[in-house]
């Protein structure tokens, strides 16, 4: 069998495009682990904020918020968002970071400016004398991510599109106008190959052919511990630190928290590093009132950028047939509906949108051929 479309990768990237190509021809879905999203998907702790990441990131989010709060009809059995707000707050000697937050307010979308005394009484586990300022975002949601990419692999079975797991790529071949995709155990044919392998991106382009796009792996850290005793944090926002790009969030009645560390590393199946949790610990109860009794769970998972930290969608330039969408950094949850529609619309399009879309999504700033000038001539 000759698929119309191989996407290689089922975390929420993958997913998602496979889903809007499912209506346009037969989909395959290869992901390299028994269960998909099992990496940066399956370790994501998502927000959906409109006023994240740069101006780029920015746009597309406001193009998935629909999505989000409008899921198509049998997408889903509860909502993908529920109300959580986001925080952020800075020590005297970090009170300079804020008003760069405040210049995203717009309408429907406000950051405004609230003493500290609001926020510790929205967040009243932080240490007074650590909080000399504070911004806040009402309009921050919680995404279900589950639901979400259950919806999406669901979604693609019922358009008659197939998810294999346990099938990493092993090679990849273009003969006669078709791809060859090759795993441990058998050879896949297609006439369009999606990249969508989340940290492994820039392997599966060279299998392809293609130039590097200067894809980074980054770790992240996460913990998850215990509320303060008798402190209900139900409604509690997510708390960004200024200073450091640190965050906690409330968690299924516990919290989660993270440094917001950017290692890079290589594509791999990270582990969290003993030293890193210490650190974490001790920054904890250094910001907060909290003193860290049990780590109930630790993780660390990756997040992959380019240079300009925007994402990579579109057909590569110079091997015919092969999509790019990587590079999704920290904002592939939220993303990932518009990415997605964006992702079709090219490969049906053979590479262009029509001018609707062209106009609503910043298509040359996604593109891999703005990489060009870093790629080998």
């Amino acid at each position: 069998m000759i698929h119309d479309f191989i996407v290689i990768g089922g975390g929420i990237s993958g997913a998602s495009a496979a889903y809007e190509l499912a209506e346009a021809g037969s989909v395959l879905v290869l992901e390299g682990e028994t269960t998909s999203g099992y990496h940066s998907t399956g370790r994501s702790a998502a927000l959906f904020t409109r006023n994240y990441g740069g101006a780029v990131v920015r746009q597309i989010n406001a193009l998935s918020a629909g999505f989000f709060a409008d899921p198509p009809d049998g997408f889903c059995d509860s909502p993908l968002l529920s109300p959580r707000g986001s925080l952020t707050v800075a020590s005297a000697d970090a009170a300079d970071k804020l008003p760069a937050l405040l210049d995203l307010s717009e309408p429907g979308e406000e950051v405004v400016r609230i003493t500290p005394a609001e926020a510790l009484e929205r967040a009243p586990y932080l240490r007074p004398e650590r909080v000399a300022a504070a911004v806040y975002e009402a309009n921050v949601s919680d995404i279900d991510v589950a639901g979400l990419h259950q919806g999406y692999l669901g979604g693609i079975r019922r358009r008659g599109g197939t998810v294999q797991p346990g099938a990493a790529v092993t090679g990849l071949s273009r003969k006669d106008k078709i791809w060859h995709v090759s795993t441990r155990r058998e050879v896949h044919r297609a006439r369009i190959v999606i990249n969508a392998a989340g940290a492994w991106a820039e392997e599966v382009g060279a299998m392809a052919g293609t130039a590097p796009i200067g894809l980074v792996p980054m770790q992240r850290t996460g913990i998850i511990i215990d509320a303060p005793d008798g402190m209900d944090l139900a409604g509690s926002p997510a708390v960004d630190f200024a200073a450091s790009g640190a965050y906690i969030k409330p968690e299924a009645g516990r919290l989660m928290a993270s440094p917001g560390d950017a290692t890079p590393t290589a594509p791999q199946d990270v582990r969290p590093e003993e030293l890193d949790i210490a650190h974490l610990a001790h920054w904890i109860e250094t910001e907060t009132l909290i003193t860290v009794r049990r780590i109930s769970h630790s993780w660390a998972g990756l997040r992959s950028f380019v240079a300009d930290e925007a994402p990579v969608v579109g057909m590569d330039p110079r091997v015919p047939g092969f999509m790019w969408l990587a590079g999704q950094g920290g904002y592939g949850i939220m993303m990932a509906p518009a990415l997605a529609r964006l992702a079709a619309a090219l490969v049906i399009g053979n590479g262009v949108v029509d001018e609707h879309m062209g106009r609503a999504y910043p298509v040359d700033a996604l593109s891999p051929a703005r990489l060009d000038h870093a790629r080998p001539q």
